[in-house]
């Protein structure tokens, strides 16, 4: 019995002591912490908040931003927070919306985290949030942030280089949710943004809040200690000169045609300006999407969205007469001396191809058959190099193949070889004829501008191809130092010697050849026409170039598509392009950039119609 006792004395001591403990804490709490905890039991929940960084921007060789950021007011709630359906009904009033739509947007945010903030309104009028900021004392769980979207500080259009943000999708945020990134968050869809989406985008900053019954703020958690700042996204350094750009856009838009322009420094491989007709606004894009002009866009015949530059494979015609005769003369299979006659007519077998409507040329050596644009000479020339040869120097300057631009979506087609014919038509089922063609750039044979551009820049440098890039460095946050970025260079195995050759008759196109409208008033130019045959509609005209002579700056590609001859119209788009680059804008403009075609000066000739 007194064993008993003894132990029912024991716990009673054990719960006493307890107790005392617990009031103690009670007193300690009442009277020493009051004030601060008096808040935190007026509040009945903690509330995580993402504070998004600002992108990083995107700026010019010359330094001027043409990306930039502004702010965009979104309307969140808190799935948990917010379930009444009177409050639902109301805040959809105020944000012009259906109850339905709310609904949906707050239940895939539900599924998601139902304690975390989604997005029910984006880029809502500053007269709304005004509005809604009156009411919000009466829909608890909901709040307002700013964030922030895309400004164009230039009239550029530049759709295809810079590309757009877009929602992330549910298959993006399955791969991507390690990073941060939720369902509310937007990501690079096209263009650079995609491209360099982990340089820009940054590091979101976390804040705690205190939030009381009805919604409203009541404080910071333990005083920020536990907040957490973002962290700016890089800024790109790009190659582009936007002055360039916009001059190579308003000279397309001109035409009236569809087409592209490829400008590239061949000192390095940047691209200098890139532009595709047509093209559409990124602003339509940039905040909420406007969807009646985006199905406008998506339904349009013309492809807008489609970069011709990067993505559209045309005959290259003419130009392509460069690389035979690269080739050629590298394997010594002819001199530049020696001539070929030309009648009019090649005839091989039962086959006879014309050139230039059966128009003879007469004697003709390398160099006039690069300044005329003779076909015969290339007819005969290809069968004196070989077929294999003819592929093999094709992919040592970077056809059949991609380039590695920094752009998503490029495309190419596949470069004409014995085993591309067999496999397409069968061992012995494909004839000597078909080398015909493709010894002045057509038949099977495809490029894109850009691997027009960059064969040209490769030619204009004398023999080191540059991978083709956008992007020259990045500047971190918090730092000063812009870090470069690294892309391939390949010097080819061919002579210097075969390049002089070459460049001097490309001099002489410019200068009494077929290529005279891209004459540049104290500037040497050195270019090639192209004319390639369109199955579909009129000859597409092509016109490589580059300038100046002695010490090339600029390379450039320009296709007008179904326009006839390069000489005629892609010409004096190249000659204005490069006397704008070369020479400087216009001194009398009040805007560089606003710059048009009547403010360049170029020789003017008539135009020459043997360039195909």
């Amino acid at each position: 019995m007194d064993k008993i006792r003894q132990r029912a004395f024991n716990v009673s001591l054990v719960v006493i002591a307890v107790f005392a403990v617990l009031f103690s804490r009670l007193i300690y709490l009442q009277i020493f912490e009051y004030k601060e905890l008096g808040s935190i039991s007026d509040a009945n929940s903690l509330r995580r908040v993402w504070v998004q960084p600002p992108r990083g921007r995107m700026i010019d060789r010359n330094d001027t931003v043409i990306v930039d950021n502004q702010p965009l007011y979104s309307v969140k709630v808190v799935p948990a927070e917010f379930t009444d359906s009177l409050k639902k009904n109301m805040l959809a009033g105020l944000l012009d919306i259906t109850f339905e739509e709310l609904s949906e947007r707050i239940q895939k945010g539900f599924k998601y985290n139902r304690f975390a903030p989604v997005a029910v309104g984006r880029d809502i009028e500053p007269q709304e949030m005004m509005r809604l900021s009156e009411n919000l004392w009466q829909l608890p769980g909901v709040m307002i942030e700013v964030e922030n979207k895309r400004k164009y500080p230039l009239e550029l259009g530049a759709s295809h280089i810079l590309g757009y943000l877009n929602f992330i999708s549910k298959n993006q945020l399955e791969e991507m949710s390690q990073k941060g990134y939720t369902p509310d968050d937007k990501t690079g869809s096209k263009g650079l943004e995609k491209k360099y989406e982990d340089y820009l985008r940054g590091e979101k900053g976390t804040r705690f809040e205190l939030v009381n019954s009805i919604g409203k703020s009541a404080g910071k958690f333990e005083n920020g200690a536990r907040d957490r700042p973002f962290i700016k996204g890089n800024d790109l350094y790009l190659t582009l000169d936007a002055g360039l750009q916009k001059l190579a856009e308003d000279l397309l838009k001109e035409t009236g045609k569809s087409g592209a322009v490829v400008a590239i420094d061949p000192r390095n491989g940047g691209i200098l300006a890139m532009a595709s007709q047509p093209d559409y606004d990124l602003e339509i894009l940039n905040g909420t999407t406007d969807s009646k002009k985006w199905l406008e866009i998506v339904r349009n015949p013309d492809k807008p969205l489609f970069n011709r530059a990067t993505q559209a494979s045309y005959p290259p015609g003419s130009v392509y007469k460069l690389l035979l005769a690269i080739a050629a003369l590298e394997e010594r299979a002819i001199t530049p001396e020696k001539t070929i006659y030309c009648s009019g007519v090649f005839r091989l077998g039962r086959g006879r191809f014309l050139c230039h409507g059966g128009q003879g040329h007469g004697p003709v050596n390398l160099e006039r058959s690069i300044i005329e644009s003779c076909n015969t000479y290339y007819y005969n020339l290809i069968f004196d190099l070989g077929f294999e040869k003819w592929t093999e120097y094709g992919r040592m300057f970077g056809f059949g193949k991609t380039s590695g631009i920094d752009l998503p979506g490029e495309r190419s087609s596949p470069l004409p070889s014995v085993d591309y014919y067999d496999k397409r038509y069968g061992k012995g089922k494909w004839t000597r004829g078909y080398l015909v063609s493709l010894a002045i750039g057509q038949g099977e044979l495809n490029t894109t501008p850009l691997q027009l551009a960059a064969f040209t820049a490769t030619i204009a440098n004398k023999g080191t191809w540059y991978q083709p890039h956008f992007v020259k460095g990045y500047l971190p946050d918090e730092s000063d130092t812009i870090e470069t970025l690294d892309f391939r260079k390949n010097k080819l195995p061919i002579s210097e010697k075969t390049f002089e050759t070459v460049r001097k008759a490309m001099l002489g196109v410019v200068e009494r050849g077929t290529g005279r409208l891209a004459a540049v008033k104290n500037v040497k130019v050195a270019g090639k026409t192209g004319t390639a045959q369109n199955p579909h509609g009129e000859d597409h005209a092509w016109f490589v170039a580059f300038a100046p002579f002695e010490e090339p700056s600029i390379a450039i590609t320009v296709l007008v598509e179904n326009a006839g001859y390069g000489g005629s119209v892609s010409a004096p788009i190249a000659g204005k392009l490069i006397n704008y680059y070369v020479n400087g804008p216009d001194t009398t403009a009040v805007d560089s950039l606003s710059l048009t075609a009547g403010h360049m000066n170029s020789s003017v000739n008539e135009p020459q119609r043997n360039d195909l």
